[in-house]
């Protein structure tokens, strides 16, 4: 789908900041996990302070997302309550994860807080229309909603070590894991119909 085709489509709501929840403390972690140990499929997204100077080393992940059809949990990886809680999610086999371009957020999960993911699905790949080209969330979206999702790059390159994070980026980061489920769920329910249309 071309730029300007895109610039004409609706914008994406996205999820409201009422049904995000930034996890700060053990009552806030204990209720994630309640929440989200009992779905068959999580959203996942990582974001990482970026580095802009040669050399310097990437240190994150600093913020983990997960999320429910209905709502997002935001876990900064400074509160060990928070590791223990997404560890515990990301290694269960029996939940699906799903996400886009996962392969660098997979890594510095293992190599910055030792875990190590079961049962996690590459959208970017399983999605793909050709070999050469990954589909990423703004073109899903475009694809199955028919609407345009807003990725600011500023957004996406901003500091993910604050405490607080913006209004912008919990909002940010918590669409970038749940749109994750929402396409994937629509892709499914697509490609179910359509098996079931050719038997």
């Amino acid at each position: 789908m071309t730029a300007d085709i895109e610039i004409t489509l609706p914008p994406y709501p996205g999820i409201t900041l009422q049904d995000i929840l930034l996890v700060r403390d053990e009552a806030e972690a204990q209720s994630a996990f309640a929440h989200l140990s009992q779905a068959s499929v999580l959203g996942f997204d990582t974001e990482t302070k970026p580095v802009f100077q040669k050399g310097q080393k990437n240190d994150g992940p600093h913020l983990i997302q997960l999320a429910t059809e209905s709502k997002a949990f935001l876990f900064p990886v400074v509160q060990t309550m928070n590791v223990e809680v997404v560890k515990s999610l990301l290694e269960a086999p029996h939940i699906l994860k799903v996400g886009y371009g996962l392969n660098d957020d997979i890594k510095h999960l293992k190599s910055k807080l030792g875990i190590v993911t079961a049962n996690v699905l590459d959208l970017a790949r399983a999605m793909r229309e050709s070999k050469q080209r990954d589909m990423g969330a703004k073109a899903a979206v475009a694809k199955f909603f028919g609407m345009q999702l807003s990725k600011s790059k500023k957004t996406s390159t901003s500091n993910w070590a604050l405490n607080p994070l913006t209004e912008r980026q919990i909002l940010y980061a918590a669409n970038d894991a749940q749109v994750a489920l929402l396409t994937y769920q629509r892709w499914l329910d697509l490609k179910n119909n359509k098996s079931q249309t050719s038997i």
